[in-house]
């Protein structure tokens, strides 16, 4: 900062007077170079604007822009700029308005050199505290732009274990920049545990393999706002915004395989509308993979291949398991083996799940969601989705809008 000049504008119509001002000040030891001069009001603007100026010498009578105009101009465009009014004009009402521009000092002509650099030191020092503040600011939001990903993760931990209120939640959703809102899908990756079946992974190894699985998910994850972390049971949560990552989300499992050649528990759940309930999804998210359910792979890539085609109303098992190389019939039974219900049962509850969300969330038609949701008319959707809930596609909607300002008081 001591090898730093201030740009300083003087504007006076008097030729005399700027040279009087120019020739009366020590501006090297000031630290400060005159970068410019003007006689009228519109030029000094022009000057102002172009050289970035810190302090201007502002005369009140000036040709075609006066000196309050000028500073109104400075104000707007340069608001950081400091002001100093030299004038002949000893006016209270001028000074008045000169008070309301946040001007630094009003001073008479001919300017007393020593009351001028007086003015200009106590303007420097204003223009360097303000400066090192600033610095300060831009490497404390630097610090803490490095640290948002450790942030966000605490932060989620913390809410997880559910001991924030909603107020406390949304405060931080804001500061650490994720969308404000409860996420559409919680995820919980559980690895192998140490020991065990030779397919275990050796405790010394995990770390890898996480930072390999953590990898993957956020390769598939990219272009959804997400947060990931380690939850104090050894299992890979994931908070995710954005109804089309469901698909993406099962991808992961199969990468993991591929790739790795270990199995992961992966288990995906459905976010809640309030941010307070989020707690118990991730309860009984992290009840389910801790045990363990076995899936075969083919039921695996069955489940992937439903989520990635239910749009398409002229999806059929017996088009899947062509798809898959498998026997309807086979298909058919693993699925309800594993899945503890049957082809026709699960495809409607993602289609109606993302139904609802789709009612919620946008404005889209109800014909047009049931196009997106794979049905082939409004009325066969509207059937479907009342026999399931109980109410019709319109009155979920309403009664889920309806709700809201409940949930946030």
């Amino acid at each position: 900062m001591n090898d730093f000049h201030w740009k300083v504008l003087i504007a006076d119509d008097e030729l005399i007077i700027r040279e009087g001002i120019r020739e009366s000040v020590d501006w090297e030891k000031l630290r400060m170079t005159v970068v410019a001069e003007a006689e009228d009001g519109e030029e000094a603007l022009e000057l102002a604007l172009r050289h970035g100026v810190h302090i201007l010498l502002v005369d009140l009578n000036m040709p075609i822009m006066n000196g309050i105009e000028l500073m109104k101009q400075v104000r707007e465009k340069l608001p950081e700029a400091k002001l100093i009014i030299i004038t002949g004009h000893d006016e209270f009402t001028y000074a008045q308005k000169a008070i309301r521009l946040q001007v630094k000092d009003y001073i008479l002509k001919p300017a007393n050199p020593a009351q001028l650099e007086k003015v200009l030191r106590q303007v420097r020092g204003e223009l360097e505290e303000e400066a090192t503040k600033q610095q300060h600011l831009q490497t404390t939001s630097r610090h803490i732009s490095r640290s948002y990903p450790l942030l966000r993760e605490r932060f989620c931990q913390e809410w997880m274990e559910g001991g924030l209120t909603e107020a406390e939640i949304m405060e931080q959703l804001q500061f650490l920049k994720l969308p404000e809102a409860s996420p559409d899908w919680l995820g919980v990756i559980r690895l192998p545990e140490p020991g065990g079946s030779p397919a275990a992974l050796k405790e010394d190894e995990r770390q890898l393999y996480w930072f390999a699985v953590e990898n993957i998910a956020a390769e598939w994850l990219g272009p959804y706002p997400k947060v990931m972390f380690r939850d104090p049971f050894g299992l890979l949560v994931i908070l995710l915004w954005g109804l089309e990552a469901e698909k993406d989300f099962h991808r992961i499992e199969a990468s993991v395989r591929t790739h790795l050649k270990i199995a992961a528990e992966v288990h995906l759940a459905e976010g809640t509308r309030s941010v307070l309930e989020l707690p118990s999804v991730y309860r009984a998210s992290k009840a389910i993979v801790m045990k363990e359910v076995a899936i075969s792979p083919l039921v695996r890539r069955a489940k992937q291949y439903m989520l990635e085609h239910f749009a398409d109303s002229q999806l059929t098992l017996e088009g899947m398991a062509q798809a898959l190389q498998a026997s309807p019939a086979y298909l058919s039974r693993m699925i309800k083996q594993e899945l503890g219900t049957t082809f026709g049962s699960y495809i409607t509850q993602i289609r109606l799940r993302r139904a609802s969300r789709l009612l919620t969330s946008t404005l889209l038609t109800i014909a047009q969601i049931s196009e997106q949701v794979g049905y082939e008319t409004q009325h066969y959707f509207s059937t479907a989705f009342k026999r399931a809930t109980g109410i019709s596609p319109m009155q979920y909607r309403k009664g889920a809008f309806e709700s809201e300002p409940e949930e946030d008081e």
